[in-house]
């Protein structure tokens, strides 16, 4: 089965996974705008795209900016009316030690919540309505999270708490557009551990170099991503190890079915 989504906005494409999967998508021929912080990178994946089998567009915009994010959605649909899928791959990742609790800089803290969680609450509520809009047509909504919102490890614990936050989120989210009827589909990818500068020593120097060769190398992430992405069952695409040692396939699914049930109590309740 072919990628459904034809015009697809993709935030956080200047680096890492954002960026490889922006790429595959101009692969696949479907229209991309690129969205990050980083002008000269995103002048650089529009010169690298000029050529391919789709349009591409980009869009320099700093998600932590919570009161511009309504306008820049309007601009987006005002520029581009015909997207029909939103990528939320922003993200950032700080070590968090709390036997040192002298050493937790709070501010960094902050800013992991809001980068992670907060500000993909503000940009589902601003593009949310105008993929709304657009029915009978299928739309989506795409989120990273990763294996880290099943299973917590010591070194960033903040980062895991935020993509937990983020996975249940989504869950209810999913649920609440299925009980509606909606056009809008709530699709989820879990990436492991990936190769990018997301753990490199400039973001995280407590690893040092070895940060870098952390995890799947990139493009065999974007190839595995690529493949659940495009296939009919494509709501959750966990994606290497989160299937299996992480807990995807196990534990997991019990634990969506108890919440099933849960839902289907409460509703039970209500009548």
């Amino acid at each position: 089965m072919p990628f459904e989504y034809k015009k697809v906005l993709v935030l956080g494409a200047t680096s890492g996974i954002g960026w490889a999967l922006a790429s595959k998508l101009v692969e696949n021929g479907v229209s991309v705008i690129a969205v990050g912080r980083r002008q000269a990178n995103l002048d650089d994946f529009a010169k690298q795209h000029s050529n391919g089998k789709a349009s591409v567009d980009t869009a320099a915009f700093d998600i932590s900016k919570l009161q511009e994010i309504p306008g820049f959605a309007k601009a987006m649909f005002t520029k581009h009316p015909d997207l029909d899928c939103i990528f939320l791959n922003s993200g950032m990742q700080r070590h968090l030690d709390w036997t040192k609790p002298e050493e937790v800089d709070l501010e960094t803290v902050d800013l992991e919540i809001l980068t992670n969680y907060t500000s993909f609450l503000h940009l589902t509520k601003a593009f949310l309505p105008y993929l709304q809009k657009q029915a009978p047509k299928p739309t989506s909504m795409i989120y990273t999270t990763s294996g880290l919102a099943l299973v917590p490890i010591l070194y960033c614990p903040g980062y895991c708490a935020t993509k937990a936050a983020l996975h249940h989120m989504i869950l209810a989210m999913r649920q609440q557009m299925k009980d509606a009827d909606s056009n809008v589909k709530i699709i989820e990818l879990f990436p492991p551990a990936v190769q990018t500068e997301l753990h490199d020593a400039k973001h995280q120097p407590q690893m040092g170099d070895r940060g870098k060769n952390i995890g799947m190398q990139l493009n065999e992430f974007t190839d595995e991503a690529w493949a659940g992405l495009s296939a009919e069952d494509n709501e959750q695409v966990p994606v290497q190890m989160v299937k299996t040692m992480m807990g995807f396939g196990g534990w997991e699914q019990e634990r969506q079915k108890t919440a099933q049930k849960m839902w289907g109590f409460m509703k039970q309740q209500q009548h």
